[in-house]
């Protein structure tokens, strides 16, 4: 089976799952608290060279606790348990808490919806946010159910689109324009094979991973 028919194949047993969990983003977005989407954006700042489900409990935790809204640094870093760069983490997500915070609360979704596009928003947050790049960003737009069409590069999806033969080589770094132009290749291969964006990018998670998360 070739990689693009093994592709095909997964979307294909695997879509419901995926429309179920992009349901679940939009969702998070239209009606969850500013609370819970701020929970988001903690677990994308958490997740560079760490593993996913090992943040997203730790991110599960300091929400139980009451830490994530409330904890200093040194509090959150205590929850950060397997993550990588712990104390910077816990740094950069009190600094996120602090900048949306505005009159004493967390805003957001008032924040974001002054940009009507998600690449708009997305560079908002690189510019804004301390830890957050251009994955760290797609990936939280795309967890909040706005980013359907950006693509979170991160080292599973790289590696997957070299094999695939969408990239000739995985960069050393990602730079704005390195990172753009490898997006529109993911984007041009999407629309090729017939597999919307946020739906590939949960594919090549699922081949590289064997599961469907977030």
């Amino acid at each position: 089976m070739d990689s693009v028919t093994e592709i095909k194949e997964i979307w294909k047993a695997q879509k419901d799952v995926i429309d179920s969990r992009l349901k679940e983003f939009k969702k998070l977005w239209e009606e969850g608290s500013e609370e819970e989407i701020f929970a988001e954006l903690a677990f994308c700042l958490l997740t560079p060279q760490s593993k996913a489900t090992i943040c997203w409990r730790a991110v599960e935790n300091l929400r139980d606790s009451g830490v994530l809204w409330f904890g200093n640094v040194e509090s959150i870093t205590d929850y950060l348990k397997g993550v990588r760069f712990k104390y910077t983490k816990a740094q950069n997500i009190v600094r996120a808490r602090n900048f949306f915070t505005i009159n004493g609360k967390l805003k957001i979704r008032e924040t974001l919806s002054q940009f009507s596009d998600p690449q708009d928003m997305r560079d908002f947050l690189v510019r804004n946010v301390r830890g957050m790049g251009y994955k760290e960003a797609s990936h939280f737009l795309r967890n909040a159910g706005l980013g359907e069409d950006l693509a979170i590069l991160d080292r599973h999806i790289l590696k997957n689109l070299l094999r695939l033969g969408v990239i000739d080589e995985i960069p050393k770094g990602l730079t704005k324009r390195r990172y753009l132009e490898i997006e529109e290749r993911m984007r041009v291969f999407s629309r090729t094979i017939g597999i919307p964006m946020a739906h590939l990018d949960l594919v090549l998670w699922y081949r590289q991973t064997g599961m469907v998360f977030k």
